[in-house]
């Protein structure tokens, strides 16, 4: 991802504490301290400008969502979405979600999204790919017995070794979609990525790999 450096960006995300968690670890285990609610917990994984955690937070308003970006340049406008829109269930973490194990407790998160992550295609690059089984651990970890972790991408050799991955791992699989936009699929939010390579006509592929109980 190409990103446009913001010199400004640093100082209005620190104006929000609010929204943008400082110290993401001090809640770990209390996240409902950080929405003053209890509610089910839904975390995406890099969340870009966050078209998608926004659109979730406003079609679901009776669950947290807590969204993980490493760019400060590109989490502003997360951050600026969520202002607009006067979201109150959305929290971020402007860091590298490789510390995620940190940031969230064991069985803590009700729900994971991982959209478009980059495919590192090439075999000797496969350990960095985020459905790798030293990422999956981490996702089990945080995940409550029987959660869910949401799998969007437009890449199918991705897919494809994402799906064997995770039932490797043990995860269960359901709802599998090789085109996702010509399924039955209800309430589909869009993430940035996802609208462009739609337009091009791409198929966009899709499954949710469950938690083992």
């Amino acid at each position: 991802m190409r990103v446009r450096h913001k010199p400004w960006a640093k100082g209005k995300l620190d104006r929000y504490p609010d929204i943008v968690i400082p110290v993401p670890k001090d809640y770990s285990g209390e996240w409902h301290d950080a929405f003053h609610r209890e509610a089910p917990l839904h975390v995406e994984i890099g969340s870009g400008k966050g078209q998608f955690i926004t659109g979730m937070a406003s079609l679901y308003p009776d669950i947290n969502f807590v969204g993980i970006e490493m760019h400060e340049s590109v989490i502003v406008t997360a951050l600026e979405k969520c202002l607009d829109q006067q979201l109150d269930n959305v929290r971020l973490i402007n860091e590298d979600a490789r510390g995620l194990t940190e940031f969230f407790a064991e069985d803590e998160v009700d729900a994971l999204y991982l959209n478009f992550c980059d495919p590192w295609p090439k075999s000797r690059h496969e350990k960095r790919r985020l459905t790798y089984s030293t990422f999956l651990a981490q996702y089990e970890y945080v995940l409550k017995k029987g959660g869910v972790l949401n799998f969007k991408t437009d890449n199918q050799g991705l897919f494809e070794y994402s799906l064997e991955s995770f039932s490797k791992y043990g995860f269960t699989l359901q709802n599998i979609s090789l085109d996702l936009h010509h399924s039955q699929m209800k309430n589909n939010v869009v993430t940035e990525y996802e609208e462009k390579f739609a337009e091009k006509g791409q198929r966009i592929y899709r499954c949710e790999a469950i938690a083992s109980e």
